[in-house]
């Protein structure tokens, strides 16, 4: 009789989910599967997108072909990676928005043993292929060039690409709105490419990449300002009422006008809105809210990688009596020897989260993060 096979679903074809089904497929019995499933036909590599979508000529560069992602041709191996979206999770099986039925999925329901969540973050506008509205991932001061949809496809995103370059091409001034890595990218990119261009690069906060040390400020700050065309705003926060009010505001140039919190107008042909990611971990909540951190919107985790949730808060004196006990009684005990500390516990053991979605104990987000994170405990454990 036939026996499914022990199958690891990674969610997301990015530096965490790539890396963990490459360990996976290596070091898994042969009668085991991987299922690697993304939305998109090839990896994204999100670190050149800025570059790309203001300098033309390279924008193929930035989709990688996943048809070699797991390390192997042998044909007799059953891993797989499929492009779908999923739709929702359980606590043993994923629903994608279509079925393989040329690989023994017949229905849209895939069971699975074990998980690895690595959908990462969603782009900040300006380089969100998969934004419901292309018209609103930029703020043109005229109206002018849409972006074209994107489903998921090499050729569409080479498109949306090009399309971005000339938008860019066409503005004579350009607004970047916050000092991140992204935003000065953009900034400093697109002074650099067409040096008759004005920009302003405008920052909430007095430092330049606030999550790094200073003297990262300090470099950046000195090489933007050797370059004529950049001017820096920092300590000011554009007031998004100004971007969303109707009638747009413009001067006697066109330009759109937008101002900050506190009253400073700034006019640009061209809005870029680059005020970070948001981890993409709706999924996860809708599973179980518990597991997802509502302040920062990450998935709460181990330190093992396993998807965890937040401890429910003492509710009685009896069981706040019950806890002060084992309080006296651990310190008691604080002068004996352990070899190590016990295990925490988890109602979903077999569920991993790696990379930017993972609140991962103040890990940067970042590609090589989510490298490391999948290299780590995740193929060990299973």
């Amino acid at each position: 009789m036939y026996s499914s096979p022990k199958t690891v679903v990674v969610l997301g074809a990015a530096y965490g989910g790539c890396r963990a089904s490459q360990i996976l497929a290596a070091g898994l019995p042969e009668s085991w599967r991987v299922l690697l499933i993304d939305r998109n036909s090839h990896m994204n590599n999100v670190y050149i997108f800025p570059r790309l979508s203001v300098l033309p000529g390279h924008e193929h560069k930035a989709f990688i072909p996943l048809s070699k992602v797991f390390l192997s041709e042998d044909p007799t191996l059953l891993h797989r990676c499929l492009q779908a979206t999923v739709t929702s999770i359980r606590r043993d099986s994923i629903t994608l928005s279509r079925a393989f039925p040329e690989h023994g999925l017949a229905t849209t329901v895939v069971p699975y043993d074990y998980m690895i969540y690595a959908l990462g973050s969603l782009m900040p506008p300006p380089l969100d292929l998969w934004g419901t509205d292309p018209a609103d991932n930029i703020v043109q001061a005229k109206p002018g060039r849409n972006l074209p949809v994107y489903r998921g496809t090499k050729s569409e995103g080479i498109a949306w690409m090009k399309e971005h370059q000339k938008i860019v091409e066409d503005a004579p001034t350009i607004l970047v709105v916050g000092g991140g890595a992204l935003g000065i990218q953009f900034a400093t990119d697109i002074a650099a490419i067409y040096s008759e261009k004005k920009v302003t690069l405008l920052h909430s906060r007095k430092r330049l990449l606030p999550r790094f040390d200073e003297a990262m400020h300090d470099e950046t700050l000195k090489v933007l300002e050797t370059m004529e065309n950049v001017d820096v705003i920092l300590g000011e926060r554009l007031d998004m009422s100004s971007v969303k009010e109707q009638p747009v505001k413009h001067n006697e140039l066109g330009q759109r006008i937008v101002r900050t919190v506190t009253g400073r107008e700034i006019a640009s042909d061209l809005l870029l809105m680059c005020t970070g990611q948001t981890p993409n971990t709706g999924l996860l909540k809708e599973f179980d809210p518990a597991t997802v951190n509502p302040d920062n919107s990450l998935a709460r985790i181990l330190r093992t990688m396993q998807l965890s949730v937040l401890t429910a808060p003492l509710t009685s004196t009896g069981e706040l009596e019950d806890a002060l006990k084992q309080v006296i009684i651990s310190e008691a005990a604080a002068s004996i020897p352990t070899l190590e500390e016990p295990p925490m516990e988890t109602p979903y053991p077999h569920i991993f989260v790696v990379g930017d979605a993972a609140d991962a104990f103040g890990a940067i987000a970042a590609g090589h993060n989510a490298y490391y994170q999948a290299s780590a405990n995740v193929s060990v454990l299973i």
